[in-house]
C-alpha cells in the first residue's frame, strides 16, 4: 500500500506537468520576451507554499543569469515593497489568486506601473484579471488524496518556473562561459572551469628551444616536476612534445648518449595541444581517453602558453566526467 501510494503521487504530478507542457502558449513566449528585456530585477513573491515555491525560482533565475530575488507579500506591506524599483518585473504566484496578502500587494504593483506577470490556476481570479500576462498552472488534481493539499499544483508552478529560466537562456544569448560566473563553487562551478583556469603558465610552464640537448630538456623538466616540457620553433611556435616517458624509452635504446642529442630529433612532432579556452573537464577527458599525464596549451598562434597536468584537475575536483 505504501509503495503504491508513493507511485500513485508520482504518477499524478507527472501528469500535472505533462498537461503543463500542453498548455505552453503565447503567453509564455510573450513571458519569456518580457523578462529578457528587464532593465532591473525579477521580483518573484507568493504566501504559503507558493512562497516556498518562489524562494527556488528566484534563485534559479539567478544562476541562470537572470537577476532575481523573492519578496514576501507580508512583509512587503510591512515596509519591503520599498525593495521594488522602477524598471522592476513582479513575478506572482499564487494557485487561487485570491490569497489576502496578494490582494494588499497587487494596488502597490499596479501603482508603480510595474510589469505583473502571474503564474495561477485560477485564470478568472482578481490577481489574474489585474496582470499583463497570465502564465496557466492548473492541475486536475492535488497528487494529496483529499485534493486539498498543494502537491501537483506546486510541482507544476516550481516545473514552469524552471522553464522560464531556461528558456530565458537561450533568448539571452547566455554561453557556459557566462553561467560559470554565476556558479564559482560545487560541482557546477568544477564543471565549468576552463582551461586557462587551471593550466600552469609562465616560469610553471616548461618551455626549451628545438636546438636544444636532451640533457637541456632534462633540466627543464626536473625544474617544473612536471616530467613533460614543450619544444618551440625560432618564433616561438610549438614544434614539439617531450616527456619522460620518451626519455626512458629512448635511454634503453641508446644508452646516455642520448642525452646529448638534439631535443628535436627524438620529441614527438604535432602532439596533442588544447585550447586555454576549452573546459577544463574537456582536458580530463582527452587525458583519460589517450592516457596522457599532461597536455600542452596552445594559443590561437601555436605558441604554447600553458601546461595542464592531470593532478592539477584532481587538486579542483575535476575526477570524473559527467
Amino acid at each position: 500500500m505504501i509503495l503504491q501510494d508513493a507511485r500513485n503521487v508520482l504518477r499524478t504530478e507527472a501528469e500535472a506537468i505533462l498537461g503543463l507542457a500542453r498548455r505552453i502558449d503565447k503567453n509564455f513566449k510573450k513571458a519569456v520576451e518580457v523578462i529578457s528585456r528587464c532593465k532591473g530585477r525579477i521580483v518573484v513573491t507568493g504566501i504559503g507554499k507558493s512562497g516556498i515555491i518562489g524562494r527556488k525560482i528566484s534563485s534559479t533565475f539567478s544562476s541562470a543569469g537572470t537577476p532575481a530575488f523573492y519578496l514576501h507579500p507580508a512583509e512587503g506591506l510591512h515596509g519591503d515593497i520599498g525593495m521594488l524599483m522602477k524598471g522592476d518585473i513582479v513575478l506572482a504566484i499564487s494557485y487561487s489568486g485570491e490569497t489576502e496578502e496578494m490582494a494588499k500587494v497587487l494596488p502597490l504593483i499596479k501603482k508603480m506601473g510595474l510589469v505583473l506577470i502571474t503564474m495561477t490556476g485560477n485564470k478568472g481570479s482578481n490577481l489574474a484579471r489585474n496582470s499583463d500576462i497570465v502564465l496557466d498552472i492548473s492541475v486536475k488534481k492535488e497528487a494529496c488524496p483529499y485534493n486539498l493539499m498543494p502537491t501537483s499544483s506546486s510541482t507544476a508552478a516550481m516545473a514552469l518556473g524552471d522553464a522560464l529560466a531556461v528558456a530565458l537562456i537561450a533568448e539571452k544569448g547566455i554561453k557556459k562561459e557566462n553561467l560559470a560566473m554565476f556558479h564559482p563553487g560545487g560541482a557546477i562551478g568544477k564543471r565549468l572551469l576552463l582551461v586557462r583556469d587551471i593550466m600552469r603558465h609562465g616560469k610553471e610552464n616548461p618551455l626549451i628551444k628545438e636546438h636544444k640537448t636532451v640533457k637541456d630538456a632534462l633540466f627543464v623538466m626536473t625544474s617544473t616536476r612536471l616530467g613533460a616540457v614543450s619544444v618551440v620553433d625560432k618564433r616561438g611556435r610549438m614544434c614539439g612534445f617531450f616527456t619522460d616517458g620518451d626519455l626512458r624509452r629512448n635511454l634503453q635504446k641508446k644508452g646516455e648518449r642520448v642525452l646529448n642529442e638534439r631535443i628535436s630529433a627524438l620529441m614527438t612532432k604535432n602532439p596533442t595541444t588544447i585550447s586555454p579556452d576549452e573546459f577544463a573537464v574537456g582536458a580530463l577527458r582527452l587525458m583519460q581517453e589517450r592516457m596522457f599525464d599532461n597536455i600542452p596549451v596552445v594559443d590561437r598562434k601555436r605558441r604554447p602558453v600553458g601546461i595542464i597536468d592531470e593532478r592539477d584537475l584532481l587538486l579542483k575536483g575535476i575526477n570524473k566526467i559527467e
